[in-house]
C-alpha cells in the first residue's frame, strides 16, 4: 500500500530511528495471549471494540489541543473541536445531560476536577468508606480526597450490608459536609440517588454521583440515572462502558463553568485527543440496541453465579447483587482473598481481592474476593460457561496445595476461553 511505502520512507530518512522496538511488541503479544488464554472477572475490566482500539492508536495523538472547542492555544485545531463536540453531544444524549466534560485522562482526575471546581481545600466532604466498597477518591487518607479535605466516611448497615440512609442522614446533619458523594467500586446493590440528593440539600451540600463502574447499566436504563438528582457526575468510560482507558463529568449548566475551568487551566494540559474521540464511538456503540442486550447479559450472568457460590455455601455480601459485580465471603473455606487471587491466577482466572465490610483482615490480605462479569459477557459466555467458571474457582480454592489439580484446571479454563475467543 501506498501510506506503508510512504511511512518506510519516512524511517528510512532517519536511520537512528529505530521504527520496531521488537522488545515491546513481544510483550505486548505476550499480553494479548494471556488475556485470550484468561477468564477476566475483574469488574473494572472490559474488552473494548476493536475500532475503539485502532482510534485511540490513531493520528489523532500527534495533536496538541489546549483548551476548548473555539477557544484552543493552539492552531490546526478545526477538524478536533468537531471530534470534541461529537463526543459531547454523544454523551450528553446517552445520559440526558445538560453539559459534559469528556477531557478526563481517568476517573479519579474526573473526581478531582470536581473537588477543585466547586470545593476549597479544608472543607468537608462525605463520602461511602473504602473497606465497605467505597473508592480511594471518595476520602481515603492516603488519597488526595482525604488530605486536603476533611473527610467522613460512612459505612453500610452490619446487619444487611445495604446503605443505610437513615445513618447517612444522621452523619451528614452532624459534619455539615460541603459535598456528599454516593458510588462505589465494590457495592452490588441499587443506588437510591434520589435519598442522597435529599439529603444533601437537607444540609446544603454538594451532590457528586461517582457511576465509574455501572455506566453502562445506566446508559442501558437498566440501574437508576442519577442526572435528575445530582449536580455532578462523573465516571470512567471503560468498565460497562466498553470503551477506551479515560473519564467525563456530567453537570448541571450552572456547574458547566466551574467545572470545565477545573480541568483546564486548573489541572490538566493537553487533552488526549485519541482517547476523546475513542469515548465519542464509545458513546455511540452505548446507544445501540445490542449494547443494552449486552448489559442485561452482564446482570444475568452476575446474579447466576453469585447464585452459583451460594449453591457451594459461600456467603455474598449483602447477599446477592443488581449489577455487575459481588462479593463473595471466604472466610467460612478458611483462604484469604490474597490468597484466593493468587490461587486462580495459576488456573487463568483473574479477580481482585476484596475487603468485605468491617473486614477484620488487613486491607491487602483480605477477607473477600471482588467477581465482575463485563468481560466474560463481552466474550458471549452465558448462564453454562459462569456455571462451569465457579466450579473451577471453587475446585481451585479447595485444592490451592495441589498442583495436578490446579494444572487439570488451567486446561480446561483454556479450553473453555478457546470457545470464546474475545474477538
Amino acid at each position: 500500500m501506498k501510506i506503508e511505502q510512504d511511512t518506510q520512507s519516512f524511517f528510512a530518512k532517519d536511520r537512528s530511528y529505530e521504527p520496531c522496538d521488537e522488545t515491546v511488541l513481544s510483550l505486548i503479544q505476550e499480553e494479548e495471549v494471556r488475556q485470550s488464554t484468561t477468564i477476566n472477572l475483574i469488574a473494572s475490566e472490559n474488552y473494548t471494540h476493536p475500532i475503539i482500539q485502532k482510534i485511540t492508536g490513531s493520528a489523532l495523538t500527534n495533536k496538541y489541543a489546549e483548551g476548548y472547542p473555539g477557544k484552543r492555544y493552539y492552531s490546526g485545531c478545526a477538524i478536533i473541536d468537531q471530534i470534541e463536540l461529537l463526543a459531547q453531544k454523544r454523551c450528553n444524549a446517552l445520559f440526558n445531560a445538560e453539559h459534559s466534560n469528556v477531557q478526563p485522562h481517568a476517573g479519579s482526575q474526573a473526581n478531582m476536577a470536581v473537588f477543585l471546581g466547586l470545593l476549597q481545600p479544608g472543607n468537608t466532604i462525605m463520602g461511602m468508606n473504602l473497606r465497605d466498597g467505597g473508592h480511594l477518591t471518595h476520602g481515603h487518607a492516603v488519597n488526595f480526597s482525604g488530605t486536603y479535605y476533611k473527610s467522613i466516611q460512612y459505612t453500610v448497615n452490619p446487619e444487611t450490608e445495604l446503605l443505610d440512609y437513615a445513618a447517612i442522614e444522621k452523619l451528614a446533619h452532624q459534619c455539615k459536609p460541603q459535598l456528599i458523594i454516593a458510588g462505589a467500586s465494590a457495592y452490588s446493590r441499587i443506588i437510591d440517588y434520589e435519598r442522597f440528593a435529599a439529603i444533601a440539600k437537607e444540609v446544603d451540600a454538594f451532590f457528586l454521583a461517582d457511576i465509574a463502574h455501572i455506566a453502562g447499566l445506566i446508559a442501558t436504563q437498566l440501574h437508576p440515572n442519577p442526572l435528575p438528582f445530582a449536580d455532578v457526575v462523573t465516571s470512567t468510560t471503560h468498565k460497562t462502558l466498553r470503551g477506551p482507558r479515560g473519564g467525563f463529568i456530567l453537570s448541571k449548566q450552572q456547574y458547566a463553568q466551574d467545572i470545565d475551568k477545573a480541568i483546564m487551566p486548573g489541572m490538566q494540559g493537553g487533552p488526549f485527543l485519541h482517547a476523546i474521540a475513542a469515548k465519542a464511538t464509545a458513546f455511540h456503540l452505548a446507544a445501540s440496541d445490542s449494547f443494552h442486550n449486552y448489559q442485561e447479559q452482564v446482570i444475568s450472568n452476575a446474579q447466576i453465579m453469585a447464585q452459583e457460590f451460594k449453591n457451594y455455601n459461600y456467603r455474598i455480601v449483602s447477599d446477592g447483587t443488581d449489577n455487575h459485580l459481588f462479593i463473595v465471603d471466604l472466610r467460612s473455606k478458611h483462604i484469604t482473598g490474597k490468597h484466593a487471587e493468587h490461587t486462580l491466577e495459576k488456573v487463568g482466572i483473574t479477580v481482585s481481592r476484596s475487603c468485605i465490610p468491617f473486614d477484620p483482615e488487613r486491607p491487602w490480605i483480605t477477607s473477600g474476593i471482588r467477581i465482575g462479569t463485563p468481560a466474560i459477557s463481552t466474550r458471549g459466555m452465558k448462564e453454562a460457561e459462569v456455571k462451569n467458571i465457579v466450579y473451577f474457582i471453587h475446585e481451585a480454592l479447595m485444592h490451592y496445595d495441589n498442583d495436578h489439580k490446579l494444572s487439570t484446571i488451567r486446561h480446561a479454563v483454556k479450553k473453555l476461553c478457546q470457545q470464546f475467543p474475545i474477538y
